[in-house]
């Protein structure tokens, strides 16, 4: 007697299952509305008197157009103290890379010798930043007096707290398999560094050598205005006087000096990149 076997059934999907859902992030969640609760808190809590803000701008029109044409009468004066700034910038910020050169190999977690090393160094380096530049010139003019040397510590204090963090982060980034590969070939850490790791980021250590610098000029002219000399105590002289037209040619200095440096330093980066490639 025949016995009906059951035919097997192929049951063919036509339609793939739908990817999961990206989950959106908590911290996104939670911290967009937090910061738009502490601004409107913010906003309420100080109290703007608007109309005082909209007098404000109307008075700043006003010595906007006292402003032209600028002033050039004292202009070796003015030159004399951008260069005194230019100075400054450039001593400071050439400290703070050295010395952040240096402490960012120990700092990064891939080339220290031990963590309790890069632990310390860059916590070192958080308490530097954490204090402002024209912190540090103040304490600085205390301790050794007025004049530009106060300007060259300050600005090397800081540049050195902000290189050490972006360049051991840049150390950090590079491929662990160069690494291990170069160590298994036997070359000592200081083959290591020149031939695989210099090479790989000197790149993004020009380019935060050059931002330093741009900030370091910018940094310069601020620590003028408390004592630390350069092109700063001009333009505050220039706007206590109100001798808007003279505090125009200054600012107008100020703007030349950074744009020179940012100028140098794109040629300079783009013929690297030519020679690479």
């Amino acid at each position: 007697m025949p016995v009906n076997e059951a035919k097997p059934s192929l049951t063919l999907y036509t339609s793939m299952p739908e990817p999961p859902k990206p989950n959106k992030s908590k911290l996104l969640i939670v911290g967009l509305p937090l910061i738009a609760v502490l601004f409107v808190f913010s906003l309420v809590q100080l109290q703007f008197d608007y109309a005082k803000i909209m007098q404000g701008f109307t008075k700043l029109g006003g010595y906007m157009g006292a402003m032209f044409p600028p002033d050039f009468s004292d202009w070796q004066h003015v030159l004399l103290a951008a260069v005194e700034s230019l100075q400054v910038a450039i001593l400071g910020s050439v400290l703070g890379i050295v010395v952040a050169f240096f402490l960012s190999f120990l700092a990064a977690s891939n080339l220290t010798p031990h963590p309790f090393v890069a632990w310390i160094i860059q916590s070192a380096a958080s308490l530097l930043r954490a204090i402002p530049t024209i912190v540090w010139a103040l304490i600085f003019i205390v301790s050794v007096g007025l004049g530009p040397l106060p300007g060259v510590l300050a600005i090397a204090v800081s540049a050195a707290g902000m290189l050490v963090k972006v360049f051991a982060q840049s150390l950090e980034e590079i491929d662990k398999g160069v690494l291990e590969a170069m160590r298994s070939t036997g070359a000592s850490w200081l083959q290591i560094v020149m031939q695989g790791i210099l090479p790989t980021v000197k790149t993004a250590f020009i380019a935060w050598c050059v931002l330093q610098l741009e900030g370091g000029i910018a940094e310069s002219t601020i620590l003028g205005a408390v004592g630390a000399g350069g092109i700063g105590f001009e333009l505050t002289h220039a706007m206590k006087s109100y001798n808007f037209a003279a505090a125009l040619f200054v600012g107008l200095v100020v703007f030349i000096m950074v744009f020179s440096v940012e100028f140098v330093a794109n040629r300079y980066k783009m013929k690297l990149k030519t020679r690479q490639n």
